[in-house]
């Protein structure tokens, strides 16, 4: 049996219970380079590890990776192949799901805890929540120039960009220029929910160059949410001044305004 786990985001932690019975029974694990040290560290000693996230010069190629899996599937052995975050968000889970099938062999997917709500979560903010965001879009940020940002740029609630740290100025370029408000709360989260997160919070325009110091993995939130960043998350300095949250809350919603009122009573 070959089984599809997702590892979460990057706390181990935050792995399933599911995720850590199949990694557990494991035979072969075969991982990628953003499953961290002390999720790995939960497979039985015994297991044979392939790391499929490192190789010089490249990446190993996922047809590579497809034709492994397939050749492993028919050992009939128990197989991992482990994914941070979710197998079938931006972690090509589906792609080797179908080279199993096409090959006839059993496989099944343990969802992760993905990344678009979890990373930011740990970074106080909420992608949703009432009164100011009942949408989230998320999107790949690997390639900057092929996003359509006439169309992400109207989409109202939250965006969150996987891969889009080393593009962030021209995906925040493109985003201003077909409308999004330059002011728009935004942040960059690296090395969410582990030991190493770090957050730096801006507006849209300024967000690629106060992020410049941070290294990937990141994610990329932007959206009025951010904004209530500096309230919910303790750890991080706020760059955005309560007197600006509530300042953009009274702007938008009422029941944002008394959330905030509230927490900042709370707080004291």
């Amino acid at each position: 049996m070959i089984s599809l786990v997702g590892a979460g985001p990057g706390d181990p932690e935050l792995l399933t219970v599911r995720g850590l019975r199949r990694l557990q029974d494991a035979e072969v694990v075969v991982h990628d380079a953003l499953v961290g040290t002390g999720v790995l560290a939960l497979a039985r000693p015994e297991a044979e590890m392939i790391d499929v996230g490192k190789r010089p010069g490249a990446p190993v190629p996922q047809e590579l990776i497809n034709e492994l899996l397939v050749q492993l599937g028919r050992s009939g052995r128990n197989i991992v192949r482990l994914k941070g975050g979710d197998p079938f968000v931006f972690g090509r889970g589906g792609e080797e799901a179908l080279a199993l099938a096409a090959a006839g062999l059993d496989f099944e997917v343990v969802p992760g805890v993905s990344s678009i709500s979890a990373v930011p979560a740990s970074a106080g903010i909420p992608v949703t929540h009432r009164g100011l965001s009942s949408q989230v879009t998320i999107a790949s940020g690997h390639d900057p120039a092929a996003l359509d940002y006439d169309a992400l740029a109207r989409a109202p609630g939250t965006l969150v960009f996987f891969m889009g740290f080393a593009g962030l100025a021209g995906i925040a370029a493109g985003l201003i220029d077909h409308g999004r408000d330059p002011e728009t709360p935004a942040a960059v989260v690296a090395s969410g929910t582990t030991d190493d997160q770090r957050t730096v919070t801006a507006t849209l325009a300024g967000i690629a160059d106060a992020s410049a110091e941070l290294e990937p993995p990141a994610l990329v939130v932007i959206g009025e949410v951010v904004a209530l960043a500096p309230l919910l998350d303790a750890r991080t300095p706020a760059a955005l001044p309560f007197e600006a949250t509530m300042q953009r809350a009274t702007a938008n919603s009422k029941s944002i305004r008394q959330n905030v009122l509230f927490a900042r009573a709370f707080t004291r």
